[in-house]
């Protein structure tokens, strides 16, 4: 039983920033957080030191208890320092791990967990990313019950957050972040009191957003219009981004924009890929007789340039292309 009245004994899973706020918000609102379950420290930059990651740092700043299992799923210690721990929950965050049959048959209330998209609609590891990268304008964060299948758990609450038309994953990420938090500690309120009743997903009208790869990145201007290509940018921040070629080297593309057709006469029958330069402006033909206009780039081995700056040393020949 909770130790006091409304206050719960939770074990909290989760790794990145995504989960930070959420474990602040429950420690705020009085909960015990028996111990908090975070995936190993990995070594990071050239010099490969290991950093501890996001959520281990909140909850040893919290001096909360810290366990860093490698596997879960027959790891006997672990198993023994959960059941230990006994909690009323445990709350899953982001963590990066699937939970075994045994972990969610552990707390009386169940596995709970924060999901970023509205169920059943983009299940699995990118729901951030691939909402925006599809053009979608809304989105939102999803409690539901853990189960064995992935994301497929009976829904608890759901909130809505629309997606502006410039807003890129980095910005939708710390938005869901801080939205999420307030909505787990409603979740468990009501759990505990039985006023929430999980409701079943409609599992016929459920998408997946997998993990993203490198090649999630490249841009394709003859498979897709410059609006698909700009909404696929803006979800692929900050990896992999938005890339091609010019010339047989990698192109990064830091920043572009949909724009209307060049005025340059040419451009009006311009193939996918085709450039067109005009007044120091970078412009891509892409599918539809669609245009992009790259406004930072980096050239492989080179340093991140505006535009113009790049034109002036990189002069183009007329038939340039891109891809």
């Amino acid at each position: 039983m909770a130790a006091a009245a409304g206050r719960l004994k939770l074990v909290f899973c989760g790794t990145p920033q995504f989960a930070v706020p959420t474990l602040e918000a429950l420690l705020a609102a009085g909960h015990d957080i028996a111990l908090v379950v975070s995936q190993p420290d990995r070594p990071v930059g050239r010099e490969q030191l290991l950093k501890p990651t996001p959520v281990k740092q909140a909850a040893l700043a919290a001096s909360l208890p810290v366990t860093q299992p490698e596997k879960i799923r027959s790891n006997a210690a672990f198993r023994a320092q959960l059941e230990s721990a006994a909690p009323d929950g445990i709350i899953v965050v982001a963590y990066g791990r699937i939970v075994p049959p045994w972990m969610l048959a552990l707390p009386r209330l169940g596995c709970i967990n924060l999901h970023a998209s509205l169920l059943p609609k983009y299940r699995g590891a990118a729901p951030i990313q691939w909402a925006i990268a599809m053009g979608d304008a809304f989105t939102g964060n999803t409690t539901m019950l853990l189960e064995e299948g992935l994301d497929t758990g009976p829904i608890l609450l759901q909130q809505t957050h629309e997606i502006g038309p410039d807003q890129t994953a980095i910005e939708l990420f710390e938005i869901l972040a801080r939205a999420g938090a307030p909505l787990i500690v409603e979740t468990l309120a009501g759990l505990a009191s039985g006023a929430i009743r999980p409701q079943p997903q409609n599992h016929e009208s459920a998408t997946f957003a997998p993990l993203l790869n490198r090649e999630d990145g490249c841009m394709d201007f003859a498979g897709r219009t410059a609006h698909e290509i700009y909404n696929r940018w803006r979800g692929f921040q900050p990896w992999p981004g938005a890339f091609t070629t010019l010339g047989g080297k990698k192109l990064i593309v830091h920043r572009m924009a949909v724009v209307a057709e060049p005025d340059a006469a040419h451009a009006q029958l311009a193939q996918p890929g085709c450039i067109c330069v005009e007044n120091h402006r970078f412009f891509v033909a892409c599918a539809e007789n669609t245009w992009l206009e790259l406004l930072e780039v980096q050239l492989e081995g080179k340093k991140r340039l505006p535009a113009a700056e790049f034109l002036r040393g990189n002069p183009l020949d007329a038939d340039a292309h891109l891809g």
